[in-house]
């Protein structure tokens, strides 16, 4: 258990528009557990006394009762003595692939499904794996070959790249906790888009971060511009930000960002990158979805191109999720010092896996190729779907990525997440992409999946966005015949 406490104020910050017109009790009892769900809660953290949260919500503590009451019903909460009321989860979400039943859709992840040619590239690499087998396996810092093959594709987008620049690590997700545990000390700012991916700045506040949120993005639900056009604002926002808070850190998704697809024009990265020259910021620049382009061949240049910026890069979106395999490009010096912050807590990166991602580099263009014309059939197959049954909501065309940034038009995010479980359908809430609670009026809806999945994930949406206070929901039978 960790040793978090949730004051009341904090908590009912996350609570946002909590009430859905049911009894208090029940709708009180609901936001929490759905906080605690989407890890916006932490498990084991303590939360605020009943008699000190009531005052704070101007209800009766029979009331915070009654929903701590609910939690503990469902195991979400649990009372131990002398340490107040703790979340938890329950059994069943331990190890979820579908908590709501053997059929659900878990549509929380924003990713495709693996390559049709990954068990031959395996069977390759399996082939390959005798000849490493006389040595003790450990490797930290990556094969020599993979970590060539990986400044050539760095190199071919117009950033030249050392193989000694190149630090292969066990997926995106171990690269970003590694810069942050290297490049962070207690109580250092450290800046992120907002919204942004989650697993981010949690990392960032694991390693003692204080987070300064810079809004991206444009009007809620506006329409995302490509690289090249206009600009978003999005860049000279950051600068300022760096400039104002001079963080030692600034964690960037400069292409396709997750979750509002946008991606920062070419002004924009000169922008960001001067501010953080400037002022002694390290740029984490995150690509896992930047060559997931749908409209035209990838063709922005990598951030480092325009100064000094460390890149994260991973086959998890190109390849498969199941391949924990990505990278860090940095200078010399700090390639050292990841190394030796990597020793107490992993050993490196395993050969097998090493070998089948070299196997696939080489194809990389066919795989790309690929995943636009799915994306592009996806997107073209979510955007009619959403304009007939959801005429009220406003649907982003995004030009690449992983998802759509759906405005709802209310801030009924959460509410809305929570009753489509109750139809077998598992989506993050808006707020879950933002450090602070906001982004109720937004719902990230993954490009991902089939037509099949799409249609019956939002038939569940459907009919929980029904329950959302009378909103108006189109009829699907008259959608049937229309269509």
């Amino acid at each position: 258990m960790n040793d978090a406490t949730l004051g009341p104020r904090a908590l009912i910050g996350l609570l946002g528009d909590w009430r859905s017109g049911g009894a208090a009790y029940e709708d009180l009892a609901a936001r929490i557990r759905l906080l605690v769900i989407d890890g916006r809660i932490a498990v084991g953290t303590r939360l605020p006394a009943e008699r000190e949260l009531a005052a704070r919500l101007g209800l009766s503590r029979t009331t915070i009762a009654a929903a701590y009451a609910r939690l503990r019903e469902s195991e979400h909460l649990e009372s131990l003595r002398g340490s107040g009321s703790v979340t938890r989860l329950p059994a069943a979400h331990i190890t979820p692939l579908h908590p709501t039943g053997a059929d659900s859709l878990d549509f929380t992840k924003a990713a495709l499904p693996a390559l049709p040619w990954l068990g031959e590239a395996a069977r390759a690499a399996a082939e390959r794996l005798p000849a490493y087998l006389g040595d003790p396996g450990y490797d930290p810092i990556g094969l020599p070959e993979l970590r060539q093959a990986i400044a050539a594709r760095y190199a071919a987008r117009g950033l030249p790249t050392d193989p000694d620049e190149i630090l292969v690590t066990i997926g995106a997700q171990h690269a970003i906790s590694l810069l942050a545990r290297t490049l962070i000390g207690r109580g250092d700012r450290a800046l992120v888009e907002s919204p942004t991916y989650p697993h981010a700045y949690e990392a960032l506040r694991g390693a003692g971060a204080r987070l300064v949120a810079v809004p991206v993005g444009g009007e809620p639900g506006a329409s995302v511009h490509p690289v090249g056009d206009p600009p978003l604002g999005d860049g000279e926002a950051i600068a300022e930000a760096i400039r104002h808070a001079s963080p030692s850190v600034a964690y960037l998704l400069p292409d396709f960002h997750n979750p509002t697809g946008r991606s920062l024009t070419e002004l924009d990265r000169e922008r960001v990158v001067d501010a953080a020259s400037a002022q002694g910021t390290v740029l984490i620049a995150d690509e896992t979805t930047a060559e997931l382009d749908i409209d035209r061949p990838f063709r922005a240049k990598p951030l480092a191109a325009y100064g000094p910026a460390v890149m994260i890069g991973s086959v998890g979106k190109t390849v498969w999720g199941g391949i924990r395999m990505g990278w860090i490009r940095a200078d010399r010096g700090l390639i050292r010092r990841l190394l030796a912050q990597r020793a107490p807590n992993d050993l490196g990166t395993p050969i097998l896996e090493q070998l089948l991602v070299s196997e696939l580099l080489p194809r990389m263009d066919d795989i790309l190729e690929l995943r636009r014309t799915q994306l592009g059939e996806r997107r073209a197959h979510l955007e009619q779907a959403l304009a007939e049954r959801f005429p009220q909501w406003t649907v982003p065309h995004v030009h690449g990525g992983l998802a759509l940034w759906v405005h709802l038009g209310a801030p009924v995010s959460s509410q809305l997440a929570l009753a489509a479980r109750t139809h077998d359908l598992l989506i993050t809430a808006g707020p879950r992409f933002g450090i602070d609670g906001a982004f109720e009026r937004n719902l990230r809806i993954p490009l991902g999946f089939t037509a099949a999945e799409t249609e019956r994930a939002l038939d569940a949406l459907q009919a929980a966005w029904a329950t959302m206070g009378g909103a108006p929901v189109v009829d699907a039978d008259v959608l049937s015949a229309v269509v």
